[in-house]
This record gives structure tokens, sequence and C-alpha cells, in this order.
């Protein structure tokens, strides 16, 4: 019965001897650990001993000292390479039995870094919507101002002066509709996302073509429900960002890559969905400033010189338009922006 009990937890049971070997594993350890327990039977488990041996060590001393353990946000470095982070609990059962409780925290992090994504960005738009109105209402009275003023000038070469104030105010305006990102609402059509990412690729090899570009499509996505001129606007702003930024640090060989997947039962925020299209977007550039991550999609910042700040912004915007969100990782020589949307938002 009690085996009955442990076989159908959700949470990662295993047992071990006192050298640290796998005596039994629940079904939810061998789906968390990618091993079976049959072959896992009676050895030491790699993973167990993750960075530097700190959880093995933790194992041993809780069987030394006859005395429960928990840690929190431990990393796991499965047989595969993936590292997963996880909580555990380590319970001393006899002088040579340990009963180890594990917990991922993976989902829960990217839930919480996911909510926080998407808070931030809601704030944002309140604000820079906000901030629009506040700028654009007096530019329209300079921009009326002038073109009075220029029509009374007596001398004509004056309105030079006032043509530039013109100019000027039409830019301010354009940079603050700029900001503010697409106007108009998301028509929800079926779009094939790799001809959206063609599309890109194809305008980017005219604009940089001493950049490689790899594609590495899933050709068994379902088509997507979405605006196609949107996303390929969305695709655009990141992939140009990464390419210029490659272009600027100089990188030898410069290699951007497209890649689709799709992800089945993935939370975005805090919805589950059964299918979810991911986008990647990978270069091997000089990584994002570390001072940069946090603020990466605030409006007006940028870690090029030449840059406006907005592209990044505006590609937020688009994806949350579509249910979705962008993700970033980085670090020196591979940088990867994911933008991931529900393939079941249309229904």
């Amino acid at each position: 019965m009690y085996q009955r009990l442990l076989e159908n937890l959700t949470t990662a049971v295993v047992l071990l001897d006192g050298a640290l070997r796998a005596r039994w594993l629940n079904p939810a350890a061998e789906a968390l650990l990618a091993v079976s327990r049959s072959r896992v039977e009676g050895t030491r488990l790699e993973c167990l001993e993750g960075e530097g041996g700190a959880i093995a060590e933790v194992l041993r001393k809780a069987l030394e000292e006859n005395h429960p353990f928990t840690q929190r946000e431990a990393i796991l470095l499965l047989a595969g390479g993936e590292a997963i982070t996880v909580d555990f609990t380590v319970t001393p059962l006899s002088d040579a039995e340990l009963l180890l409780e594990i917990e991922p925290r993976d989902r829960l992090l990217r839930i919480s870094r996911e909510e926080a994504l998407v808070t931030r960005q809601e704030t944002i738009k309140v604000l820079s919507r906000g901030l629009a109105h506040e700028i654009k209402n007096p530019l329209g009275g300079i921009r009326g101002a002038a073109q009075l003023l220029e029509r009374d000038l007596p001398d004509p070469q004056l309105a030079e002066f006032t043509r530039v104030i013109v100019e000027e105010a039409d830019r301010l305006r354009d940079l603050v509709d700029r900001m503010l990102g697409p106007n108009h609402l998301v028509r929800h059509e079926p779009l094939n996302v790799h001809r959206v990412l063609e599309r890109v690729r194809a305008l980017l090899e005219a604009e940089h073509p001493r950049v490689a570009y790899v594609r590495d499509y899933d050709p068994s996505l379902p088509e997507l429900h979405g605006d196609e001129s949107q996303l390929i606007q969305a695709v655009l702003n990141v992939a140009r960002n990464a390419v210029q930024a490659m272009d600027e640090s100089g990188t030898p060989t410069p290699r951007l890559t497209l890649r689709t997947r799709a992800r089945r039962q993935f939370t975005l925020g805090a919805e589950r969905h059964r299918l979810v299209c991911e986008v990647a977007i990978v270069d091997n550039g000089p990584g994002i400033p570390a001072a940069l991550r946090d603020t990466l999609f605030y409006p007006m910042v940028s870690g090029r010189a030449e840059g406006s700040g907005l592209g990044l912004s505006i590609a937020q915007s688009i994806l949350h338009q579509h249910q979705g969100l962008v993700e970033c990782d980085s670090h020196p020589g591979c940088t990867e922006f994911r933008l991931l949307m529900p393939l079941d938002a249309h229904q």
C-alpha cells in the first residue's frame, strides 16, 4: 500500500543506501532525473554529485549526524548535460538508509520571472501612454505656432528656422509613436512561422551579408494564428539587434541561428498551454552587459551608441498582443532570445 502511495506522488523520491547508491526510485524521480530504476539500482547517481560534490556532501552529513537536512535551489546536473534547479530534503531512515525527496524549482522560477516580466511590461505601457499624451499635446501647439509664425514673418529667409521647429516637432512625435509600438489590433489569421523567419532572414542577408545565417526549423510545427506583419517586425527587431551588436563588436565569424521548436504543456506567465511555439534567435556575439539585462525591454534602453532602445520594447509589446512573451539568456559568445507564443490561443 505504501509503495503505491509513493509511486503516485508527484514529488520525486529516491531511497539511497549508506554508500549513496540508489536502491529505489518512484516514477516521478525517474522522470525528473531522466533515468530508469532498473538501470540505476545499486549504482551511484551522478546527478547527486551536483556542483563540486556539494549535494553528495549534504547527504553524507545527514547520514553521519543522523539528522534531516533541507537545501533550497540546488543544481542537479543530469546525464544529458542539462542542469535543473531543485529543492531537496534528505531524511536518515537508519544508519544505512537515506530518503531523498526532490522538488523541481525551474518551472516555479520561470513562472515567477515571467509574471514579473508581464507586470513590468504592463506598467511600462501605462507610463508610456501617459507620457506620450503629455508630450504630444504641447508638441502640437509648438508645431501649429511655428506654422502661423512662418506665415507672418516679414523676411522669407527666416522661414528656414520655423521649418526646423516643425521638422523637429514631427520627429519627436514619430519617436513617441514608435515608443508606444503598434497602434492597430492584431489580426488573428493562420500563418506559417517559417515564412516569417525566411522574410526576416532575406532582409538581414541584404543588410549584413558577412553574417552566417543558420536555419534550424521544426517542420512539424502547426500553423500559428496571428498578425504576420507584426510578427515580422518583432522578429526583425530582435534579429537586427543581434547582427548589429556582432558587427559593432567585430565578432570574427558572426553567426545567427534561427530555430523553431514546439513546447508541450508549457507555462507562459501563470497560464499553462497545451502547445507553444518557440522561435529562438541565437547569436555568437559579445553578449549583453549584466547592467542592462534587468532593463532590457524598457523603452529607450540600449547597449549600442546608435540604438534608440525601442526595438526590444516593441517586440515584447507585439508578443504580448499574441498572448506570448520574449525571454533572453546571455553570456559572452552566446545570446539567445526566445519568442514564445501559444499555438492554441485562437481557440
